[in-house]
């Protein structure tokens, strides 16, 4: 982190005790500077430092970032693909990440202002994807475009990430998002998500897990109806991933994993492997009315990945769309 801007203080030299400054286990790490840990969780927007995929970072030039990340070998809701695979959502969480930590520590946002992601694509390689005897170590090389401010703050940025394992392309995206300040977000969101008594509608059933590739029933998102292909979109605000902190809406990885379920539906229900997802969010998913989703099969040519189409809507109007390409994970 030596060239960024963004800095912790540490305990002047009069509160740090001659025995703690003596440590031999701090000298050694003042010398060696590889141990690893990873970026403060505030950069992130996570609230568990288990969330955080991000342990480092360094600035080659004004719109050039070098990163490095971690993925577990086991995660409780980004579980592995049938045992073999790490979960493709991982990487959309790991580069959603990236902008958040680069909005703070590079490009001056304070805490405090919103953040709303508008557009990501996501291109896993299955082969890279695969887990090892140990946490996948990657690298990742951030490009930052079309870098908006409005005088000297920013109001919104377009970042392409390449993700290597062992030099290997794994993944790569592209994501857009905007920072809104704490009084612009006041005067753009519905008074009453202020108010002390807000909350989401009250906790739908699951569908069955195995019809969307879960086990668990607490990280189903659809809650089924009477038309097929056509679910409720569940709102669990305790699930301790999806809704790592409070929120007046939905997050958008909420909304990623509806799409991701809703094409594992349409598929078959059987486990499926994301290859890639084109996603667009156009509006807020408000927590307290129901968001239906629908999912459609897109005509394909022989040998062709499967494409699903994949829809939000809250209210008549359309929340977020999302293309999804897949292949069986058998």
């Amino acid at each position: 982190m030596t060239a960024s801007t963004f800095r912790i203080e540490g305990p002047s030299i009069n509160h740090t005790s001659a025995q703690a400054a003596l440590s031999p286990f701090r000298v050694a790490v003042a010398r060696d500077r590889k141990l690893t840990t990873t970026v403060p969780r505030e950069l992130v927007h996570r609230a568990a430092v288990a969330e955080v995929m991000l342990t480092d970072w360094k600035r080659l030039d004004d719109t050039h970032f070098d990163m490095t990340a971690q993925w577990p070998r086991g995660h409780s809701f980004f579980t592995p693909v049938e045992g073999v695979h790490h979960d493709p959502l991982i990487a959309a969480e790991t580069i959603r990440q990236i902008g958040a930590l680069l909005a703070h520590a590079e490009f001056g946002v304070p805490f405090g202002h919103q953040f709303l992601l508008e557009e990501l694509s996501l291109t896993v390689h299955p082969e890279q994807l695969r887990i090892a005897q140990t946490p996948a170590a990657l690298d990742l090389e951030v490009l930052c475009k079309e870098v908006k401010r409005r005088g000297n703050r920013l109001t919104g940025m377009c970042y392409e990430t390449r993700v290597l394992r062992e030099g290997r392309l794994a993944a790569s995206g592209r994501f857009s998002f905007g920072c809104i300040a704490p009084a612009v977000y006041r005067r753009l969101r519905p008074e009453r998500v202020f108010a002390p008594g807000h909350g989401p509608i009250p906790l739908t059933a699951p569908v069955a897990p195995q019809s969307v590739g879960r086990t668990s029933p607490a990280d189903v998102v659809l809650s089924p109806t009477a038309e097929p292909n056509h679910w409720q979109l569940r709102v669990d605000t305790r699930h301790p991933v999806l809704f790592d902190h409070q929120v007046d809406h939905v997050p958008g990885m909420v909304l990623l994993e509806a799409a991701r379920q809703g094409a594992t539906a349409v598929l078959g229900g059987s486990s499926i492997l994301p290859l890639g997802i084109e996603c667009e969010f156009r509006k807020y998913a408000e927590l307290d009315r129901p968001c239906l989703i629908d999912a459609l099969r897109l005509p394909k040519a022989p040998y062709a990945p499967d494409t699903v189409l994949v829809t939000g809507h809250q209210d008549g109007q359309i929340v977020f769309s999302a293309t999804v390409t897949a292949e069986s994970a058998g």
